[in-house]
């Protein structure tokens, strides 16, 4: 018999923020898998960490994710890394891969699924509160309201890109390109807000375009919401 992978949000990073269900696969389980090279230095183990001190005690399974625009080498570390997957699964253990946020929102886990499903092997995905929604609540903002859009957008993989439709924003991974959003904010005419490290230990909140400094940290997230009445953004 096989064992079942499983990828688990732990949600933002407030580790109060993890789902029940989340932690008791994480107590119930014995390989925990990570992304990167070392497991207790992911910030995705740290979280789980503070929430099931115990995990300190599982096989630790660090799968390296290269954040690379080589898809040819992507490629070839995902298949690695499924290929790790794969030795625990054979004997019959399951596997839970932490992830930040929610596994189904620009997360790594998803390149592995793939190649986990094509191969037979079961998958479970486990929902955790998605870094924007979190972000929102810390900024006290409804991200919608009555007929509203919502488009959430990878910044770090836009070039060029224009803010022309209605409703809210929200730019995920903007810290590679912060310059750059910045300014597709300013051409735009909309204001914005930024979260950095949400729910995190040094959590960092910048209220304007021009608070929010070129050098943001990895986890920084931008939301840009329109206003109804007099068409600037809170």
């Amino acid at each position: 018999m096989r064992g079942k992978a499983y990828g688990v949000g732990v949600g933002p990073g407030d580790p109060e923020l993890m789902t029940l269900k989340a932690v008791r696969l994480i107590r119930k389980n014995e390989v925990i898998a990570v992304p990167g090279r070392d497991a207790k230095s992911s910030a995705a183990y740290r979280i789980a960490e503070r929430s099931v001190p115990e995990i300190a005690e599982k096989t630790l399974v660090p799968i390296y994710m290269p954040m690379v625009r080589d898809r040819k080498k992507m490629d070839e570390e995902h298949r690695k890394g499924a290929a790790l997957l794969e030795k625990y699964l054979d004997t019959g253990r399951n596997v839970i891969y932490l992830t930040l946020g929610d596994p189904t929102i620009y997360c790594t886990f998803s390149y592995l699924q793939h190649i986990l499903e094509s191969e037979g092997y079961e998958v479970e995905l486990v929902s955790g509160i998605p870094s924007f929604c979190a972000a929102a609540a810390r900024l006290g903002i409804p991200l919608t309201e009555w007929d509203e859009q919502l488009h959430v957008i990878p910044a770090a993989h836009q070039s060029g890109g224009v803010l022309d439709q209605p409703g809210t924003y929200v730019l995920m991974k903007s810290a590679s390109r912060m310059e750059e959003t910045r300014e597709l904010l300013r051409q735009s005419g909309r204001e914005a807000a930024c979260v950095e490290n949400c729910g995190m230990e040094n959590e960092k909140i910048y209220r304007s375009v021009r608070e929010i400094p070129d050098n943001t940290g990895y986890f920084s997230l931008v939301i840009a919401k329109q206003d109804r009445d007099t068409q600037a953004l809170i």
